[in-house]
């Protein structure tokens, strides 16, 4: 397959941790591309995430809420390309506040696509979905291939299935060009929610003197790691590649269970980390088992990731350490 080129793309979420990092990869590796996002009024009033990218993109005002906003914002942009990321995506507090997870995931994505849908812009359009759509999964369906069934853990996980079907449904009726991706965890320094990045941040700051011992949640369950550049140079080979109305597993080659992660960055700390678990880290229902088959994203794109995971368990740190010492 030829490899789609684009002039112009829209970010969903772009101020987020991951829509960020995917601004900074195409305005570093692809200057030659018009860099537009949304983001919402609550959240416009922060770039800190963009720090490297914002003077070259351009940021629109919108909640994907509002249907007549995002109408507004795609006549006004027309992207030939439509990166969705924008979501509430914190798992844990998914089980706290579902019907707003729920709307805000659901109503979003559903407004984006009938945004695009009424304004007769054609462009192709990325749903950028998440591993936690499997759940649960049975040990007979590991290595997780997109066949796997759906058993959605939380909330958070129905609404990204929910986000996955539509594009499918979408794709099927209106022949919209939908790619779906289901990322498995990767490493992303902006994202403090996330175990990793929890887990840095805390040995950051134990290491100087801020907190004197790590709180962790659940240590068991087995992750598949990548490097967050990885990640969206992934999306990004993604859009140029993959096939219309399919959906692919995306993940890196370093499995292992979140406690062995943890004592890998005790490993890079520069004094004694003590630890123990805090129940409330400790999610109502858990996923275990999150090992993906990449087979079909690599043979469709010759995808693979640059970044060794010693690199990204470094370039996290040092991230950490950068923030923890401006509060210092």
């Amino acid at each position: 397959m030829n490899e789609r080129n684009f002039r112009k793309v829209l970010i969903t979420g772009i101020t987020g941790s991951g829509g960020s990092y995917l601004a900074d990869y195409i305005v570093e590796n692809h200057p030659e591309v018009e860099v537009h996002g949304i983001s919402r009024w609550h959240s416009t009033t922060s770039t800190d995430n963009l720090h490297q990218s914002k003077e070259k993109i351009q940021l629109h005002e919108c909640d994907l809420t509002d249907l007549s906003a995002v109408v507004r914002v795609l006549e006004k942009v027309k992207p030939d390309a439509i990166f969705h990321l924008a979501s509430h995506a914190n798992v844990r507090a998914s089980f706290d506040i579902p019907l707003a997870v729920i709307e805000n995931n659901i109503r979003g994505t559903a407004n984006l696509l009938e945004g695009v849908r009424l304004t007769k812009i054609d462009p192709v359009i990325q749903i950028c979905s998440t591993s936690e759509v499997y759940g649960q999964v049975d040990p007979k369906y590991v290595p997780i291939t997109e066949d796997c069934p759906m058993n959605p853990s939380s909330p958070y996980a129905v609404s990204k299935i929910t986000q996955d079907l539509l594009g499918l449904t979408y794709f099927k009726s209106y022949g919209m060009k939908i790619i779906r991706t289901r990322m498995f965890a990767y490493l992303n320094p902006r994202r403090a929610d996330l175990f990793a990045t929890a887990f840095a941040r805390q040995v950051a700051s134990v290491e100087v003197g801020r907190q004197t011992e790590l709180l962790h949640g659940n240590l068991d369950s087995v992750r598949t790691l990548i490097d967050v550049r990885d990640a969206m140079e992934s999306y990004w080979i993604a859009m140029q590649k993959c096939r219309f109305g399919e959906a692919y597993n995306i993940g890196g080659p370093t499995t292992m269970k979140v406690g062995d992660f943890l004592e890998g960055l005790k490993k890079l700390a520069t004094k004694e980390i003590p630890s123990r678990i805090d129940p409330n880290l400790l999610r109502p229902a858990d996923v275990t088992l999150q090992i993906p088959d990449t087979t079909k994203f690599v043979n469709d794109t010759g995808w693979k990731p640059k970044y060794s995971f010693e690199e990204s368990m470094q370039f996290l740190l040092d991230h950490c350490r950068k923030e923890i010492s401006r509060l210092v």
